[in-house]
């Protein structure tokens, strides 16, 4: 069984208000900015509403399992920790590569979204025709910008943990500020007929939207991946896991009804940056300038966040002797997992070369490996509920084992919308196609963490 005194490679560093600030700046990043106007037009305000509600109450719920997981097991690796002691090796690898896939699709998204803010800040960044991706034009210079930034969030993820808390909790106090100021401006400039026509699409239409809020709630388990260098009783660890999920949950809502009361469907429809255009209807160009620099604040806050998340998980993988052993390295200064964030940082610059498209593509793909995880841990949470009732738990979720099977069935239901015959499944080649690589590149490195090490390490230190 896991040792409680073993030793950490980590330093206890993060307190409430950077735990709270790393989850729900992961959770709401750059897509509040880009895609409301998709919401909205696929499902309608209130469909949309719907769906992030019905979505994050999902989250939430399964957040409670999480919650006492992390009290209980508080380190590193999150999901790898309670699945391999709960369900075994295979089921631990399948739910940790499942939930890293889940934050590549972020940090490869941020790696889009920036170029794209960029170009919006900065006219005329488009330079250096590459090639078209479906029927968008890739500029060396847009790409340029995708890489500059996943090389410098690399590089601050590497010099430490409490370097990327501070940057965290300054930029989103920064959105928290001009977010209350969008809201509020919408309440007075916005006008109710906007709203028409509240659904669009009916139950299809939220299911479309319904499928992205997976990915919009990815951030919150970032919490439990950093346990070993958070400085809280763990009960506390549980409380500020669900309160940086209700806090997400009502950032999206409030964000949804502010553009949806200041655009009526064909604004919507001609809308590139939709929330940056809409404040700049309440406060004029200046206003769109602060909302987009706004959101390239954001894209920090969830890059930084995803990548502390991506890393731990893998070496905890690595640590347990299902990915190369050098991925468990630690910097002997820094204390971070180097080349894991390395990896993370190689994987990253990838994806500006498929231009803006890649923004949905990997919304979707990235959303199953989230909710396969989550399976997992509610699954996890069952076993050891049934298997170990005498675990301490300093948090206990409400519900018990109740909120167990439910965490586990509205994972299994949320899932089934990607698979074919949804209005919702993935698309193929390019969603199944990020599915398909990953599969792969698993295999791969499972395979040589076999070939390099004939007695791997485990996570638990007794088991035999």
């Amino acid at each position: 069984m896991t040792d409680p005194e073993r030793q950490s490679s980590f330093l206890r560093v993060l307190g409430r208000r950077d735990v709270i600030a790393l989850a729900f700046g992961a959770m709401i990043g750059w897509s509040w900015v880009v895609l409301t106007g998709t919401w909205i037009t696929s499902a309608g305000v209130l469909g949309a509403i719907i769906a992030f509600l019905v979505g994050g109450g999902a989250i939430a719920i399964v957040g409670l399992t999480y919650a006492e997981l992390s009290s209980a097991l508080p380190y590193a690796g999150g999901e790898h920790v309670y699945s391999e002691r709960a369900l075994g090796t295979r089921a631990s690898f399948i739910c940790t590569w499942a939930i890293i896939l889940g934050y590549m699709s972020v940090i490869a998204f941020e790696a889009v979204a920036l170029p794209t803010v960029m170009s919006s800040l900065v006219p005329g960044l488009d330079i250096g025709y590459l090639w078209t991706v479906a029927g968008w034009e890739v500029h060396a210079t847009w790409v340029g910008v995708g890489i500059f930034g996943a090389v410098v969030m690399t590089i601050l993820n590497i010099l430490g943990v409490k370097i990327v808390a501070i940057v965290q909790t300054t930029v989103v106090i920064a959105i928290l500020v001009v977010g209350f100021f969008f809201v509020t401006g919408s309440g007075v400039t916005g006008s109710i007929s906007n709203l028409d026509p509240l659904f669009v699409g009916g139950i299809n239409g939220v299911a479309i939207v319904l499928v992205m809020v997976p990915f919009m709630f990815v951030g919150f388990d970032i919490i439990p991946q950093a346990a070993e260098e958070i400085d809280l009783p763990f009960r506390d660890i549980g409380t500020a896991l669900i309160i940086s999920v209700l806090m997400a949950i009502a950032w999206y809502a409030l964000i949804i009804v502010g553009v949806g009361l200041l655009m009526n469907g064909e604004a919507l429809a001609s809308a590139d940056l939709v929330t940056a255009e809409a404040n700049g209807l309440i406060y004029g160009d200046l206003g769109e300038t602060i909302l987009l620099v706004t959101g390239l604040a954001g894209i920090i806050t969830s890059w930084n966040a995803l990548i502390v998340g991506a890393s731990r998980a893998i070496y905890a993988m690595a640590k347990a002797g299902m990915l190369p052993a050098p991925l468990a390295e630690v910097h002997p200064r820094y204390h971070t997992p180097m080349n894991a964030i390395l990896l993370i940082g190689v994987l990253s610059v990838v994806s500006p070369f498929f231009g803006r498209p890649a923004l949905v593509w990997l919304v979707n793909a990235g959303g199953l490996g989230i909710v396969v995880a989550y399976a997992f841990v509610a699954l996890s949470f069952l076993a050891l509920r049934k298997n170990e009732p005498e675990l301490e738990r300093p948090y206990q979720a409400p519900g018990g084992r109740f909120t167990g099977y439910l965490a586990l069935l509205l994972s299994i239901g949320i899932g089934a919308l990607y698979f074919p015959g949804s209005p919702s499944a993935l698309v193929w080649p390019q969603e199944w196609g990020i599915i398909l690589f990953w599969i792969l590149l698993g295999a791969v490195l499972f395979g040589l963490s076999r070939v390099s090490s004939e007695t791997p390490a485990t996570t638990d230190p007794e088991a035999g």
